[in-house]
Order: structure tokens, then C-alpha cells, then sequence
């Protein structure tokens, strides 16, 4: 009987074992290289530099701790920048639009990092022919931009997330803005997080308020710059009152004034925005 050498055995094994360590380093290449939709290292950041305030209706940022954890806020940058268009593409909506936000308010640290602490406002940070929103300085999805670019050009896209809640959770740097959150936004509480967000900045009498003196309902700028967005019955928001008739019990601590404001019969008007930054005071 004809009988193989050994040396074809060998070639058999040798191939076998180099097909499983290519199939091994695939695998572990793809898990290197997946990304985090737990958002851990941004969501250990937050934890760390962001305060609540105001019984928990508004926060500040430690940029100080920040600055000396800026490899890490870096690293965590890095890894938003390396994710391509196509694999964005293959999310669901609600990782896409938690990588947005997480996006969004980091990348508005990292611009405050490059002037701070000798700044006032995030405004000082642009000029007269140029917005600090509009100043490319990071990479994402393929392309140098912009923070406006993710606000207005990707999450405000219409059609696309529809979501007029986004204005309590990408954020400004600004005492007049909603709270930076002390977590990541993550899909599977995205919904959540973001009902929490806007309650929580109604609920803040120092930016939405009821005055009884000449009986107007006193809400955050935010509603007249992006009136169209709570107006386009995203999420069954068709106007402004309608949406304030919503959170009446946010919105008032009376029963007389909650009602009032549930029949929208309260004239609405826009108080001034404090874009003094938000950091913590030393």
C-alpha cells in the first residue's frame, strides 16, 4: 500500500494552523478595532468634571480636570475620528445619533481646552468673519469640520432623526445652555437620557419660568432660534405652546399656573442668553 511521508502531514498541519491564526487575528483585529457604543471613556469623563447644580436642573464643567485628563478626552476623540462613513451607515439610529451628541460635546471641550482658562465665553473663540462653530479643527466621518456641521448639517438633517430634544443635549459652553449631562448618551437609553435633558431644563427656573407679575411664560432662547424644530411635528410637537402645555408640571409649581399654561394661554416670550462659560467656579 502506498503510503504519504511525513512531509506531506507536516504541509497539512502547517497550513491548518496558519489558516486558525489568520482566522484569530481577524477576530481579534475586529474586536480591537469595533467601537465602543458605551461611550466608556467619554462617560468616565463626564463622570469625573461634570457637576450638578441648581437641584440637579443644571450643571458645570471642571475644565481644569479636564485639561489635565486630555490624553484620555484625546484618546476618546482619536477613536470617534477612526469610525468611516460606511460603518456609521450600518448603525442603528440610535447609535448614530448618541455618537453625534458624544461627538458634539466633546469635541466643544476640546475647543475650549485650546484658550482655556483665558476666556470668558466660548465666543471668544471666534472672530468677526468666522464662529468658533464654524472653525474645522477635527476629522469625523471622513472629513475635516465643524461643530455646526454635526448640529445642523447631520443631526437637525431632515428626515433623519427628526428630534427636536437634541437642543437639551449638544451643548455650548455656556451658563444659558441645558446641562452637559455627567454620562455618555448610549442608544439603548437614549430616549431617556434625552426626556430627562429637557425636563430638567424646564424644570430650571433661572432659564424657563412662569411670572406671575405680568402673567408670560419666560422660556430659554433656544425655543426661538429652533421654533421650527418643535414645530414640525417631530414627536407630535406642532408649536410652542403646545409643547409647553405639555410639561405644565415642569414648567410651574401652581396648579392655577399649570393650567393656565395647559390651555396655552400664557404669552410666551424669550429671555436673554448668558453665554458666560460654564465652567466651575475657583
Amino acid at each position: 500500500m502506498f503510503r504519504k511521508r511525513p512531509s506531506f502531514w507536516l504541509a497539512i498541519m502547517k497550513k491548518s494552523l496558519l489558516a486558525l491564526l489568520f482566522l484569530v487575528t481577524g477576530l481579534a483585529n475586529h474586536s480591537v478595532l469595533a467601537f465602543d457604543q458605551q461611550h466608556l471613556r467619554w462617560d468616565a469623563l463626564l463622570k469625573k468634571h461634570v457637576v450638578w447644580i441648581a437641584q440637579g436642573t443644571a450643571s458645570r464643567v471642571d475644565y481644569a480636570g479636564f485639561q489635565q485628563d486630555e490624553n484620555t478626552l484625546r484618546n476618546y476623540l482619536q477613536t470617534l475620528s477612526a469610525v468611516s462613513r460606511q460603518e456609521f451607515s450600518a448603525w442603528s439610529k440610535p447609535q448614530q445619533l448618541a455618537f453625534l451628541i458624544n461627538a458634539y460635546n466633546a469635541f466643544t471641550i476640546e475647543l475650549i481646552l485650546t484658550r482655556y482658562p483665558n476666556l470668558e465665553s466660548i465666543k471668544d473663540l471666534g472672530s468677526l468673519l468666522r464662529s468658533p462653530w464654524k472653525q474645522r479643527f477635527f476629522t469625523l466621518l471622513g472629513e475635516h469640520r465643524n461643530l455646526d456641521e454635526i448640529e445642523h448639517g447631520m443631526i437637525r438633517a431632515k428626515g433623519v432623526y427628526d428630534e427636536p430634544r437634541i437642543h437639551v443635549a449638544v451643548v455650548c459652553a455656556s451658563i444659558g445652555c441645558p446641562a452637559l449631562r455627567d454620562e455618555a448618551y448610549v442608544a439603548q437609553r437614549l430616549d431617556a437620557q434625552l426626556e430627562d435633558s429637557f425636563k430638567r431644563f424646564l424644570a430650571d427656573r433661572s432659564r424657563n419660568r412662569y411670572n406671575a407679575t405680568s402673567g408670560q411664560l419666560e422660556v430659554s432662547k433656544i425655543f426661538d432660534w429652533y421654533r421650527e424644530d418643535f414645530s414640525s411635528g417631530y414627536r407630535e410637537f406642532t408649536s410652542l405652546p403646545q409643547v409647553f402645555a405639555r410639561y405644565a408640571d415642569t414648567l410651574a409649581d401652581e396648579d392655577g399656573i399649570r393650567q393656565r399654561i395647559r390651555a396655552e394661554q400664557a404669552d410666551i416670550v424669550f429671555l436673554k442668553y448668558d453665554w458666560k462659560l460654564n465652567d466651575i467656579p475657583r
